[in-house]
């Protein structure tokens, strides 16, 4: 067990030996340091003045969440922080600057993903308003829009509602039942939900302090139905009361995020004048002509939608940041905190050091640096789109494929965190005061708002299917043929043991050839990306004859593949983590802080080798001794990043005002203090009690049964020599049969010379002495693998 001191000297050993799978180099060289401050200006990014200001903004009580309040009460509240944050100007700077704003659309996005230190619920009650509602109208609407109502969303002067998830569907947009019917006498609009499965729900803002909303609905206009539109309709009056037409009610006490006020809305034959109609995309002549700069419908559609793509980056941002505060919470904590006294009779030992405790905490640590790096490039490239540097079809879709591969696995991620977090700090992390529990129930709807994280999958799944068939769309027959025998061989070749083969015989005799052979950025990379080909291969050819195949029969064959298909998208959002991290080591400059960066990488990469094992196996990517050595390295990585523990949350940046948890104060740490010098007075002192000396072993003995019957001590420690004998004997045979193979293959080719000779009737001589040779060989074998094997397994030990 190591102490908490943070940043060792040199390195650190256990049991007399080095940790790491290079003890004897590592022995030598001084522990590396992390630059923390340095560390923490590259986690900030290229916004990091906003983020700052942010923070500093943050500070203020009144932008803090109180959980004991009511979920009425809560609403009220949470609308105050939205006018303070109007005070601040926290919320324009996504604006064009003729309208108040900065034109910053990364800078927006990043102040927004803060808010979640403050109250989540004032988060996402900002975005539905900023980022729904306010986006809405800037990028479906035209000039005129923009004049008529964008200074008074900005202010709040109208609260809104982004209307567009319903009962009946919420994924399925395009399915949505709510209609638009232009009446060309009245140059006016019908907004109606003819059946309750089209009322609006979900919807924040909707239940108390709307005032109106953009409503999504089937524009139908000369008796055709052109898909889904955006429309201008007004909710309520002055004094909060529903206009004509207009109904709705309140979702009530909710999960999480009881600060908002969700509720629903229907309309019946409401009519708003064709100028509501948010028309960048299409748009209704006073005769009730259509038109539109897109003539696909699809692609008019997908592309509308595809302008709503701040909320899926937002939130990969917030489920980053709700990762950095837990961990920051859960290792402060298990750093101070001591439970049982295995090395010492007078200390107990700090949590953090109990390997199982590393396992919880680290990994997950990782995961959160992958995301954050794989964040900042989504923001980036959501930054070129909006501001228009590089606002190209291309581009836009490579964002909304990115933005949905992200946001479904760091949200996920934050719902698992928090709650090991939460379950690592033991009965502390349940207490309300502490921020964990609060923080989960908050998270927990960020894995279906904003499109439902398996359907996001399913969407990137399908970009990796659309992006494999445009490969093969220029290829001829030729070209197929080699494909299609090149995939057969390259089965064979994993499938039938030969590359393991190669990986035993090269590793044979020493662990450390395994790790090596796995730790390389190369090796990693490789395995990732050839995980992702395959599996994206083996559904496209699955899924191949579906274009010949009746309507029903392809959607059936489809079905049967949709496991596959969204675990190859998520293969793929995690290469794009491991590759974001990986790049972003580049940016660290100082050494010892980008080779503990390293070893972090090392750990993402090598979990999620070590979580998709089966497959490796199973497709002949790695021998069975390369897959044991995982467990075994990863823990020695986790045992060398321990020490750094507390640097890493520190670069985080968080200040106590923002996490807001008591045990991440060094109350713990103050604690065992008190308990320690209590315990070294009462030594001093000379009256402290002697603990009761157990009973004799004798009379153990005798307790235990029969006289003559072993103890129970004895007898575990019996059992634990029969299981290291077995062990031992299980990987001599295992040798053994690796050696046995290996000759086997040397052995054919001559056999099979020496039956062509046999079969032509010419001498053989060469091969005549060969068997000879190899019994002569065999029988002196087993005392040498006796030898051989018993050295590998001291190595292994």
């Amino acid at each position: 067990m190591t102490t908490t001191v943070d940043r060792p000297t040199t390195a650190r050993t256990t049991g007399g030996s080095t940790t790491g799978s290079t003890a004897a180099d590592d022995a030598a060289i001084p522990a590396p340091a992390v630059d923390v401050a340095a560390l923490g200006e590259v986690l900030l990014g290229r916004w990091a003045e906003v983020r700052r200001e942010t923070r500093r903004m943050l500070l203020d009580e009144r932008l803090h969440q109180q959980p004991e309040l009511g979920h009425h009460e809560h609403r009220e509240r949470v609308l105050g922080q939205l006018h303070l944050l109007v005070e601040h100007g926290a919320m324009s700077r996504g604006l064009p600057e003729e309208y108040g704003g900065h034109d910053d659309p990364g800078g927006n996005v990043s102040g927004f993903e803060e808010l979640l230190l403050g109250d989540p619920s004032m988060q996402i009650k900002a975005g539905v308003q900023w980022g729904l509602f306010g986006s809405a109208v800037l990028n479906l609407g035209t000039e005129e829009h923009h004049r008529r109502w964008l200074a008074d969303i900005r202010d709040l002067r109208i609260p809104g509602v982004f209307a567009m998830t319903e009962i009946g569907h919420g994924s399925d947009v395009a399915s949505i039942g709510t209609t638009a019917t232009y009446d060309p006498a009245a140059e006016e609009f019908e907004i109606h939900t003819p059946f309750r499965a089209a009322w609006k729900d979900y919807l924040g803002n909707a239940a108390v302090h709307g005032r109106a909303a953009v409503v999504f609905a089937q524009l139908v206009t000369l008796g055709v139905n052109h898909g889904v539109h955006a429309f201008w309709v007004d909710l309520r009056d002055e004094d909060g009361n529903f206009l004509p037409g207009v109904g709705g009610e309140d979702d009530g006490h909710k999960g999480g995020l009881n600060g908002i006020d969700n509720g629903r809305l229907h309309f019946t034959r409401v009519r708003v004048p064709r100028t509501h109609l948010l028309d960048k995309y299409g748009s209704v002549a006073a005769d009730g002509t259509y038109s539109s700069p897109i003539a696909s419908p699809g692609r008019r559609f997908f592309t509308m939608i595809g302008t709503l793509v701040q909320g899926r980056v937002s939130l990969d941002g917030a489920a980053v940041l709700a990762n950095k505060a837990a961990l920051t919470i859960a290792i402060r904590y298990g750093s101070e905190r001591r439970q049982f006294n295995a090395s010492s009779d007078i200390q107990e030992e700090v949590l953090m050091d109990y390997q199982q405790h590393q396992r919880r905490l680290l990994p997950r640590l990782a995961e959160t640096y992958a995301m954050h790096f794989a964040h900042q490039e989504l923001l980036h490239k959501y930054d070129d789109v909006f501001s228009g540097r590089e606002d190209t079809d291309e581009n836009r879709q490579d964002l909304e494929t990115l933005a949905a591969a992200l946001k479904a696995l760091s949200t996920w991620s934050a719902l698992d965190t928090v709650q090991e977090c939460r379950e690592a700090c033991g009965g502390a992390g349940f207490l309300t005061k502490n921020r964990l529990t609060s923080l989960r129930h908050d998270l927990d709807v960020y894995a279906t708002f904003e499109g439902d994280n398996t359907v996001l999958l399913q969407l990137v799944a399908k970009r990796l299917l659309s992006d494999w068939a445009e490969e093969f769309k220029q290829v001829d027959m030729g070209v197929m043929a080699r494909y299609v025998a090149g995939r057969a061989t390259e089965a064979t070749y994993h499938r039938s043991g030969l590359r393991k083969l190669g990986q035993a015989f090269r590793d044979t005799g020493d662990v450390r050839r395994s790790v090596n052979a796995l730790r390389e950025e190369s090796a990693q990379r490789s395995l990732l990306t050839d995980r992702v080909q395959t599996m994206v291969a083996e559904v496209a050819e699955n899924l191949r004859p579906s274009a010949k195949l009746p309507r029903a029969e392809a959607a059936a064959l489809f079905n049967e593949n949709q496991h596959k298909l969204i675990a190859a998208a998520r293969a793929h959002a995690e290469l794009l983590q491991w590759e974001a991290f990986t790049r972003g080591l580049e940016q660290v400059e100082d050494p010892g802080t980008r080779r503990v960066l390293t070893w972090l990488r090392d750990v993402f990469g090598l979990r999620l080798i070590e979580k998709n094992l089966a497959w490796y196996l199973s497709y002949g990517r790695l021998s069975m001794r390369r897959g044991r050595s995982l467990d075994e390295y990863i823990d020695r990585l986790l045992a060398r990043l321990r020490p750094h523990a507390l640097d890493l949350v520190a670069a985080f940046e968080l200040e106590p005002e923002h996490l807001r948890a008591e045990i991440a104060t060094g109350i713990e740490a103050r604690r065992q203090e008190e308990a320690a010098e209590h315990y070294r007075r009462l030594r001093a002192s000379g009256g402290a009690p002697v603990k009761e000396k157990a009973p004799r072993r004798e009379s153990a003995t005798r307790a235990a049964g029969a006289p003559g019957e072993q103890a129970p001590e004895e007898k575990k420690e019996e059992k634990r020599k029969e299981r290291r004998a077995e062990k031992q004997a299980e990987q001599r045979t295992e040798r053994r049969a690796e050696r046995k193979h290996e000759r086997r293959l040397e052995l054919k080719p001559r056999k099979l010379a020496a039956q062509r000779a046999a079969a032509s009737g010419e001498p053989a001589a060469d091969t005549a002495a060969e068997p000879a040779e190899g019994r002569a060989g065999t029988a002196a074998r087993p005392a040498d693998t006796g030898s051989a094997a018993d050295t590998a397994v001291r190595q292994d030990a």
